[in-house]
């Protein structure tokens, strides 16, 4: 490829000149020299020069507004590797979890979709490449005809055959002006971003199945809550209803407990609901039934890296696989634009074939039998009814479409990334509040049942201080469960999960 345009410019001038001075019979010759010659020295290709567009966010996430409301949020001093160098294995501690994720990394059907996407692109592009490869086929032909008398000049029939054996060479185009090269390119780039795909749904699965599995273990916890609450309930009705008999308590303390009781019902049977649809949720993540687990870990015992530096907006450029994948249809629209203008051009194509041919089967391999055939073919584009133009128009468009989805993509990560630092910096916060009004409902429940044994207060106080307690337990479950999913989308949305193991244990 020649980069001197002055060079160019002059070796076209003389090209030029000497066409006019030659005879009419050597036009179509020279006409083929010259667009050779302009095809060679073009640059092989007409597809724009890339150029990553500008990302659509700011320099940073901002400040996060937990610093500014308490001086006590917990901060982890040490120095904490980016999520793109955690493994999972590293960042989920649980021994039931590490298994849940491997299995589903085996068994999980959209992984399996998104693999098989990647042998289908890789089978586009193979079959795209091959066209700028020359397709040689062995060829073997036989023909016999018969003339009826009528048709020939002797007024006699004739009975004639050809034989051919040989090696052929069908309509090559060369690529002059890069067309068969830009749809390389761009299948290349599809071949590229499925695999980008692929990575994103691995990343993806995994946050799902860690997500899917807290939430199931929060719900067992919050029934294993409803429960206590349900048999403590149930003896208190008993023992109201023994007092009521008696006549040593009133219809409405009865009817409190009742209401109590049924309230607590209630709660366990939904629990008991939402645990199992859970524990589905998670058999369909995981691809298969959930037998031979480890035992699993209360939430408390979690110990999921909660403290990961976030970096800089620009770095979700080459840690988040969707916008690489997304990057990547940028470029195969980019280089669709350069087939589309090479459709302009002329396309010149090259069909030949060598070999022997006889008229007779016993002579195909004698001397003198040998045959060959050479076809070269200019087209050149004079009236297409605008397609061409309107191919062109069509590529640009999707390339400017590209340029949106990537740009959202970048985004809708940067909003992930900084939703989830906000939520990190004041879900600590939520979860030493909630503790406080939890231990502070237990003392009150425990300070209305002495009232009441000594005949200070009344049940209702005892029925309002149970509900309270037992609504105050429930929210800090729902809250430790909120920190750890926080967690988990910081994880996902910085990059990480695609990697079993951490960059340091390696």
């Amino acid at each position: 490829m020649f980069k001197s345009e002055r060079f160019k410019s002059e070796l076209l001038t003389h090209l030029q000149q000497r066409m006019r001075s030659l005879p009419a019979v050597s036009a179509l010759p020279a006409m083929l020299l010259a667009v050779l010659t302009t095809g060679v020295l073009s640059g092989c290709s007409l597809t724009p020069q890339y150029a990553r567009p500008d990302a659509p966010v700011a320099a940073s996430y901002g400040d996060q507004s937990a610093n500014a409301i308490s001086a006590n949020a917990t901060s982890t001093k040490a120095i904490t590797p980016a999520a793109t160098d955690i493994g999972w294995r590293e960042f989920f501690k649980d021994a039931r979890l590490q298994a849940l994720i491997a299995s589903a990394l085996d068994n999980n059907r959209d992984l399996r979709t998104a693999a098989l996407r990647i042998e289908e692109a890789r089978a586009q592009y193979n079959i795209q490449s091959a066209d700028r490869l020359p397709n040689l086929n062995g060829v073997a032909s036989g023909a016999r005809s018969r003339t009826p008398a009528t048709l020939t000049t002797l007024g006699t029939p004739s009975t004639g055959g050809r034989y051919d054996v040989g090696v052929s060479l069908a309509s090559f185009e060369l690529d002059f002006f890069g067309r068969v090269r830009s749809l390389n390119d761009a299948a290349l780039a599809q071949y590229l971003a499925t695999e980008e795909a692929r990575q994103s749904v691995k990343i993806s699965l995994v946050s799902e199945v860690a997500k899917a599995y807290l939430s199931e273990r929060g719900f067992a916890e919050q029934r294993a809550l409803a429960q206590q609450s349900f048999d403590a309930r149930s003896n208190s009705y008993a023992l109201a209803q023994k007092r009521f008999d008696v006549g040593a308590s009133s219809a409405l303390d009865l009817r409190g407990e009742e209401s109590l009781l049924q309230t607590a019902r209630v709660a366990l049977v939904t629990l008991s609901r939402q645990r199992a649809q859970a524990e589905n949720a998670l058999v369909l993540l995981v691809g298969k039934p959930l037998a031979d687990l480890p035992a699993p870990q209360p939430l408390s015992a979690q110990n999921i890296v909660v403290e990961i530096p976030p970096g800089l907006p620009s770095d979700l450029l080459a840690s988040r696989p969707d916008i690489r994948q997304f990057e990547q249809k940028l470029q195969a629209a980019n280089a669709n634009i350069g087939a589309a203008r090479a459709a302009f051009f002329p396309r010149i194509a090259l069909t030949a074939s060598a070999g022997t041919a006889s008229n007779a089967l016993s002579g195909l391999f004698d001397a003198g039998s040998g045959a060959w055939s050479f076809a070269p073919q200019l087209v050149l584009p004079i009236f297409d009814g605008g397609r061409n133009r309107g191919n062109l128009n069509l590529a640009e468009v999707r390339k400017n479409l590209a340029i949106v989805d990537y740009e959202k993509s970048i985004q809708s990560a940067f909003r992930e990334v900084s939703d989830a630092l906000v939520a990190r910096s004041l879900l600590d916060l939520q979860i030493a509040a909630q503790a406080a009004v939890k231990n502070a409902e237990a003392e009150r429940l425990k300070l209305s049942e002495a009232r009441f044994r000594n005949g200070i207060a009344s049940s209702l106080d005892v029925l309002d201080a149970q509900r309270q307690s037992f609504a105050a337990e429930q929210t800090l479950v729902q809250v430790q469960l909120l920190r750890l999913t926080n967690a988990i989308d910081l994880y996902r949305a910085l990059g990480g999960g695609w990697q079993e193991t951490s960059t340091a244990a390696r």
